[in-house]
């Protein structure tokens, strides 16, 4: 005879950073039945955006222009379209710092 498996309950979190806590540190097969689980689709999901300021140089941006007039998007989106596409399509490298050398003054 199969034993049925109990669950332990989930706890209620205040917020998504104790959530996040939670979950780094605990097993969620203790928690959920995820023979259970079902694919869901988000349709209407909206990526997080943050607005920022980047300076660039205006034949850049009006260049971008012309090419997201030509493609009839606006210029910002065919920016936003350029980056990720760049991110995704370049390795990842560490970071390396620039020093320069200079003479000691006596």
């Amino acid at each position: 005879m199969s034993k049925i498996k109990r669950f332990k309950p989930i706890p209620n979190f205040s917020n998504e950073d104790e959530e996040r806590e939670f979950w780094s540190s605990h097993d969620s097969t203790e928690y959920i039945d995820w023979s259970k689980a079902v694919p869901v689709s988000f349709p209407n999901l909206k990526l997080s955006t943050k607005t920022i300021s980047l300076r660039l140089p205006v034949s850049v941006i009006n260049k971008t222009k012309i090419k997201a007039n030509q493609m009839d998007v606006p210029y910002q989106s065919l920016m936003k379209q350029y980056i990720a596409q760049g991110v995704a399509e370049r390795p990842a490298r560490p970071y390396r710092a620039i020093v320069v050398k200079t003479k000691k003054t006596k």
